[in-house]
């Protein structure tokens, strides 16, 4: 048996060790009951709870979900439209997401995939400076995907 300043008080009966736990106003705990004779501890068992508690809740504060923001393309973007493309998604980037840009190709646009592949790449260098090509343009069926993930 161990108190909760950390003291060893040896093997007791357990009578005897709920006797020692009650005079102290906390509760026996088995920490180890695979044990041979099982371990327990005098705590207060609340406050060991609420603790872990906030530490777990501490921890999910500081972790930052990475989201995945799609930006989609076509393959006849006007130069406009295109900046204002590439403009939202340095806004995803800045807020550290990363980017999956598409292009979808619609009947006759599928015999021209070079095109596609031009968007892509003049969009992989307007975002150069805040943003590196995780996965190049790739075509996938109907679309063609690359993705991006901020600079580090």
């Amino acid at each position: 048996m161990i108190t909760a300043d950390g003291q060893q008080l040896g093997i007791l009966p357990i009578a005897e060790a709920l006797r020692q736990a009650d005079e102290r106003n906390m509760d026996l705990v088995k920490i180890a009951p695979q044990a041979q004779p099982p371990v327990c501890k005098i705590m207060d068992y609340g406050k060991y709870r609420f603790d872990q508690a906030k530490r777990e809740k501490e921890a999910k504060k500081n972790q930052r979900v990475i989201e995945l923001k799609e930006i989609r393309l076509s393959l006849n973007i006007d130069v406009h439209d295109f900046n204002t493309k590439v403009n939202q998604s340095k806004k995803f980037i800045a807020a550290g997401n990363k980017l999956k840009v598409s292009i979808r190709f619609r009947g006759r646009e599928m015999g021209h995939p070079e095109i596609g592949q031009a968007n892509m790449d003049r969009f992989a260098a307007e975002m150069a400076e805040v943003a590196v090509v995780e996965k190049p343009a790739k075509m996938e069926g109907r679309q063609m995907l690359m993705f991006m993930a901020p600079k580090k």
